[in-house]
């Protein structure tokens, strides 16, 4: 299907107090995003008819309740819910709000991630340290010590290397990029050079995946408000023009390449035919990428060059400031901060509102990206400060 025209906008964006020390719970850095959000609209939060929710995939549900909406005080809500999508969440959340706003359902739908994997008693490390499972099998991954994200991800970095050649330096560009954009972000939390040498020398956390390799966590929450294309007509409004998912099922199974064959590229295709672009016009690209690996498999399976060339990619600094494709231009998940998907679309939204200062690049054509699981869950969308593309 094809759409001409936005389908929506957001015309706010919002963030609580970003921290790596123990802090406020998700709940209370909820409700300041939104609240940053609703007045980065020129809004008040009795304007807000919509109200979305989005905790971690490891979290409980008590950590951001239904009851948000009281601690905001947002009365006679036409839209609430909790979405769960595991990291695609926040794109979803998006594209909820974008379908509620055209239906009908509500005019302007606040939008919120929040997460505190660092307590007092337990850091980072500690909170994702759980088994992912990868086989279906019940507690076989805890039995044999595959704990993290991290040991999953190895296996993708490990398979890419064995089909694709890919080398330790190809990662590692990756990483470098990464930190070259964060020195423009004063929200990046690494922001000090990286070299060659340097990221070479980080330990191994599940080899071939070494520290500099992987994301990093922070306490916070980042909001975004939703509203009807024509409504706040303002010069920060950004325009929703394509949204797509894509959910590859069982990729443990059957003839696929599960570290390859997932739902990114559907999600792309469907998001890049309703706004009727192709990756050819993407002015940058804001991917869902915790470690290296799996943002070298992005410019793949979105179109930007073929199986197996996304390292080569990488490597001729294609991504980096200067590259042909600007990629997470914030410093992303590695030197930015992560905060699962909400990091792509907050970087998307500002470069669409053109409010990068030393690290904007062109911003005709942004596309942000979520991932979740091991790779099996993806969403897209495409953003622009352009009513029509």
């Amino acid at each position: 299907m094809t759409i001409r025209g936005p389908l929506a906008a957001v015309a706010g964006l919002g963030f609580s107090q970003l921290s790596r020390k123990p802090g406020p719970r998700p709940r209370q850095l909820a409700c300041d995003a939104v609240s940053n959000a609703v007045a980065d609209a020129g809004l008040k939060l009795d304007d807000v008819d919509g109200l979305l929710l989005n905790r971690s995939p490891i979290e409980p549900a008590e950590t951001l309740p239904l009851t948000v909406q009281e601690d905001l005080g947002l009365r006679d809500l036409g839209l609430l819910a909790s979405i769960e999508g595991e990291g695609s969440s926040v794109i979803q959340m998006l594209q909820i709000a974008t379908l509620a706003v055209q239906g009908g359902l509500a005019k302007r739908v606040a939008c919120v991630f929040a997460d505190a994997p660092i307590s007092h008693n337990v850091n980072a490390g500690k909170t994702f340290a759980i088994p992912l499972p990868l086989t279906g099998i019940p507690g076989w991954e805890e039995q044999i010590g595959l704990f993290g994200a991290t040991s999953a991800f190895g296996f993708v970095a490990s398979r890419y290397t064995a089909l694709f050649g890919a080398t330790e330096e190809d990662f590692g560009e990756w990483a470098l990029a990464e930190r070259a954009w964060a020195t423009g972000n004063d929200r990046a939390f690494l922001r000090q050079p990286l070299t060659m040498e340097e990221y070479l020398a980080s330990r191994f956390v599940a080899r071939p995946i070494r520290v500099m390799d992987c994301a990093y966590p922070v306490n916070g929450a980042v909001a975004f408000l939703v509203v009807c294309d024509d409504d706040m007509v303002d010069s920060k409004r950004v325009f929703i023009h394509g949204i797509g998912q894509g959910h590859s099922g069982c990729p443990a199974f059957g003839d696929l390449e599960p570290e390859f064959d997932n739902g990114a590229e559907l999600a792309g295709k469907t998001a890049y035919a309703m706004a009727g672009v192709g990756p050819a016009e993407v002015s940058s690209a804001q991917f869902y990428a915790p470690f290296t690996c799996t943002g070298i498999v992005s410019l793949e399976n979105y179109g930007f060059c073929d199986r197996g060339e996304g390292a080569a990619f990488t490597a001729e600094g294609r991504t980096a400031p200067g590259g042909s494709l600007p990629v997470n231009t914030g410093g992303g998940m590695l030197s930015g901060y992560y905060l699962q998907g909400a990091t792509p679309l907050a970087e998307a939204i500002i470069q669409a509102r053109g409010e990068g200062g030393d690290r904007q690049v062109r911003n005709d054509i942004v596309l942000a990206t979520g991932l979740g699981g091991r790779q099996q869950h993806h969403a897209a969308a495409i953003l622009s400060p352009h009513r029509s593309l």
